[in-house]
């Protein structure tokens, strides 16, 4: 279609006295429609789309025979599913396209506008909670995606913002608890968005709640509460929280590194929280959290305090598999279900009547072991090479120097390196993981592969 503007530039140059030839070449449009164009009503409106509507410009709709029906449908049934309407007129003798039919039924059903509900609260009732990352490039021009947890309180305003290593469930529960620390307390009701950390799956009503989350809810006393889908007065306010933290600060301020970044964020939220009036309540968030207060519950522990539970089994070797790394337990547990009590800095672990401590971390390579267990291990294993076998394993488990030191013995000694095995176990039961890899290492660094060397340099 030739657009309204066009139109209009014909009219003009046609009223001024132009011929249609030097219209036409000026234009780039036919002398029939340069003559058809200057006997049309004068242009008074540049909407194209709007005009091409009206002009029924193009190739006649398929569609088109079947509005009126689709109008008597609708008139008799306002909200009826456009699935049912396809049903009708298909009965009718339609044999279009759906997208054609859906596109008609969209711009003729009428639809009234609904006010939106604020999502507000009263002190004390509501605190919202949510992930949010951004890329940040730093002064230096090394840039990376940082992961920040942020939660607010909705009658005070007050906010908590922390930046974390992941999105993953022990991030957002420890998190929880330091937002719920830096409130005072927690409030009756926590909103969130619908992560794998909170819920699992949902379906209408139907939820199903992730397991560590939902026990943190039962152990801090708050009720969870999920944004429904395409619930805009709700799911709103949970993300432009996120969206705020960004706009607020990470977008509008620079930063030399990660630890600046970490400092600054401290500063900002002291002064969005203390000098700041909120622009929603006009009232500075710490004024108005001092009313807040009295109606939070008591935080019943601090987050480093706080152990995440997960479902465990013990291994058929006697191990406990968490997160890539490995904790012994008394082979009695072996095939017994428990559960892994998570902490900051170490995990426990109950299997039954066992229990086992181990450090989070292990020292030396990914797998933690108990004096006790190596022993016992050991003993419940029968016959001569598998015993071996199961030395030779605790050994290749202290992680990449062991192995490469046994690698060497294996390939330098292949019809002796059973009795180096033996050797290295009986140091390892007599000087511990991290001393037998010093000794590895200084064995190393003199190219001397072989147990007789490690147990100089154990007892020098």
């Amino acid at each position: 279609m030739i657009t309204m503007l066009k139109r209009h530039q014909i009219q003009v140059l046609r009223g001024a006295g132009h011929r249609l030839k030097q219209i036409a070449k000026k234009t780039e449009v036919s002398e029939r429609s340069v003559r058809r164009i200057a006997k049309e009503e004068p242009v008074v409106a540049v909407d194209d789309e709007g005009a091409r509507a009206a002009r029924r410009v193009g190739r006649p709709s398929t569609v088109e025979a079947f509005r009126k029906p689709i109008e008597e449908i609708l008139s008799k049934d306002p909200d009826v599913l456009t699935v049912e309407i396809v049903r009708l007129v298909r009965n009718q003798g339609y044999d279009g396209g759906k997208s054609a039919l859906y596109d008609l039924v969209r711009s003729l059903r009428k639809s009234e506008p609904k006010p939106i509900v604020r999502f507000e609260g009263v002190a004390g009732e509501f605190s919202q909670h949510d992930f949010g990352e951004v890329q940040v490039t730093y002064v230096s021009g090394e840039s990376e995606k940082v992961v920040f947890f942020a939660s607010r309180l909705k009658y005070s305003r007050f906010t908590y913002v922390e930046v974390v290593a992941d999105q993953r469930v022990e991030s957002l529960v420890r998190g929880l608890i330091r937002s719920f620390e830096s409130f005072g307390g927690v409030p009756l009701v926590s909103v969130f968005d619908n992560p794998k950390t909170v819920v699992l799956f949902r379906k209408d009503r139907v939820i199903e709640w992730n397991a560590t989350f939902g026990q943190a809810a039962l152990d801090l006393r708050f009720a969870p509460e999920l944004c429904w889908p395409r619930r805009a007065n709700q799911k709103g306010a949970v993300e432009n929280l996120v969206g705020w933290v960004k706009s607020s600060f990470f977008k509008v301020r620079r930063f030399h590194d990660r630890a600046d970044l970490v400092s600054q964020l401290r500063e900002w939220l002291d002064e969005t929280n203390r000098t700041r009036p909120s622009r929603a309540t006009g009232v500075i968030p710490a004024e108005r959290l001092e009313d807040e207060r009295g109606r939070l519950r008591p935080l019943p522990f601090k987050a480093e305090e706080y152990a995440l539970r997960f479902p465990v089994v013990v291994g058929p070797t006697g191990l406990v598999e968490f997160d890539g790394y490995r904790y012994s337990m008394p082979p009695r547990a072996i095939g017994i279900p428990g559960t892994l009590f998570l902490f900051p800095e170490k995990v426990r672990i109950t299997a039954g009547p066992h229990e086992a401590w181990h450090p989070r971390f292990p020292a030396e390579g990914k797998t933690s072991y108990r004096a006790e267990d190596r022993a016992a291990t050991l003993a419940a294993v029968s016959g001569e090479r598998a015993k071996l076998y199961s030395k030779r394993q605790q050994i290749l488990e202290l992680g990449g120097a062991a192995e490469a030191f046994l690698t060497e013995i294996v390939h330098r000694r292949p019809r002796t390196w059973k009795g180096d095995v033996e050797r290295l176990y009986e140091i390892l039961v007599q000087v511990g993981p991290k001393a037998l890899l010093a000794a590895m290492a200084r064995a190393t660094s003199k190219r001397l592969f072989g147990a007789e060397h490690v147990a100089e340099e154990a007892a020098a």
